[in-house]
């Protein structure tokens, strides 16, 4: 009897709470669906930064070895400040207050970002440059002008040494 009674009463139950268990039961299918996490992206865009400081060395080496005298080249760039992007803005005044909004631009995507008013580049602090024909005075000068007019450094503040 107490079977009968128990029976009786999960099919009452179910049939009371049916939308709350179909719902219940939904939510933990959609659970167990693999998808896309948050980090992901974020943890992309860490060494794409990277990846730009040492694709502008590795321009340097390329471009300063056709140099005639300098043969292999290895550049190292001190950066102050990475590149920026500054956006643009809407001031709005009113009255006492005045409010500074970012623009923003949805694309076709419906994908948010902001507008873009300037790409700053990166400033340097310094630049050593290692090559092997570093002991001859006309290569420095040459290679010292050459990082200069590309990075804005005084060539005080660039050092062209003979590779070992």
């Amino acid at each position: 009897m107490e079977i009968k009674d128990l029976k009786t009463r999960i099919t009452k139950g179910l049939k009371q709470y049916r939308y709350a268990v179909l719902i219940l039961a939904l939510g933990l299918a959609l659970m167990l669906i693999p998808g896309k996490r948050a980090s992901e992206p974020v943890a992309m865009s860490q060494p794409e930064v990277k990846t730009e400081s040492q694709n502008i060395s590795a321009s340097l080496e390329e471009i300063l070895s056709q140099i005639r005298g300098a043969g292999k080249v290895r550049v190292l760039l001190s950066e102050a400040a990475g590149a920026k992007t500054v956006y643009q803005t809407d001031s709005d005044i009113s009255g006492d207050s005045s409010r500074l909004d970012t623009v923003i631009v949805t694309d076709g995507d419906r994908a948010q970002n902001g507008l873009v008013q300037q790409l700053l580049p990166p400033t340097y602090l310094g630049a050593i440059i290692v090559c092997e024909g570093g002991d001859r005075a006309e290569v420095r000068l040459a290679i010292a002008e050459a990082v200069s007019r590309y990075t804005g450094l005084g060539t005080d503040r660039i050092s062209v040494l003979k590779m070992k």
